[in-house]
């Protein structure tokens, strides 16, 4: 057995949000040593694939240190990236099976992109303790797999220093399919970017992750609506050097359009 470790949404080593990617199997492991495998590596994600009868076409689970989740950007790209420029490199495009659909991937130049689907929000009432477990004014909440929280300022999201007990209970009493936590805010006027956000994920294991593509699933069609536009650059403020934050170009429809 192979495995890599792949540094996505990256421009270089040791950026980004690494994922571990296991070489495809010819049938599905049990489910607690895959559990297990992903508690050694110890990463956001270690991503599994399955061979199929369609040699462009994969099972893709994805498992954090502690559950198995229904999707996963970052990894999804790794995946890709492994079949695409390891593996497979005369494949023009790959598809993979999972739990949330089809999921497709393709070279463009020398990027990697996506097709994921959108989850557009809901929005609701600040949950009571959501603002003292941030330590932040909250202007709105909206809620889909995960709570998104918008602040009014670009300076507050990359301020934040969360207790992440609260925010795993807040989340799950508000209605997420998960208990993380999403907090966003339209940039600075100054900004290369459009939206800044960083991504808690108490429920997976994981206190903060460096570049989420399933939480643009629902920063996508939330900020397309309020711009009126149908192209953003979407940046994740992971705290610590510049280089290992997301700046993500998506298109409405999908929710990674460059995987770079």
């Amino acid at each position: 057995m192979r495995q890599w470790t792949v540094d996505a949404f990256a421009t270089g080593p040791f950026r980004g949000n690494p994922a571990c990617v296991v070489e495809p199997f010819d049938a599905w492991p049990d489910a607690g040593w895959m559990q297990g495998l992903a508690m050694e590596n110890n990463q956001a994600e270690t991503a599994f694939l399955l061979r199929t009868a369609d040699p462009a076409r994969f099972g893709l689970r994805w498992f954090t240190p502690r559950i198995e989740v229904p999707l996963c950007g970052h990894a999804t790209l790794a995946s890709a990236h492994v079949l695409l420029r390891e593996l497979y490199p005369a494949l023009t495009g790959v598809t993979f099976d999972t739990q949330s659909g089809p999921l497709a991937a393709r070279p463009v130049g020398e990027a990697l992109e996506m097709d994921f689907p959108a989850d557009p929000p809901q929005r609701i009432g600040t949950p009571a303790g959501l603002e003292a477990a941030i330590g932040a004014r909250v202007a709105e909440v909206w809620v889909a797999a995960y709570l998104v929280a918008v602040l009014e300022r670009e300076a507050a999201v990359r301020g934040l220093k969360p207790d992440l007990v609260a925010v795993e209970k807040i989340s799950e009493a508000a209605g997420a399919r998960r208990g993380d936590l999403a907090v966003t805010a339209l940039a600075d006027p100054d900004s290369p970017h459009d939206v800044v956000s960083r991504f808690f994920a108490p429920s997976g294991g994981i206190p903060e992750d460096p570049a989420t593509g399933s939480a643009h699933c629902i920063l996508l069609p939330l900020f397309a609506e309020k711009l009126g536009r149908s192209r953003l650059c979407f940046h994740q403020a992971y705290p610590g050097a510049a280089a290992i934050s997301k700046r993500n170009c998506v298109a409405t429809g999908c929710c990674c359009a460059g995987g770079r």
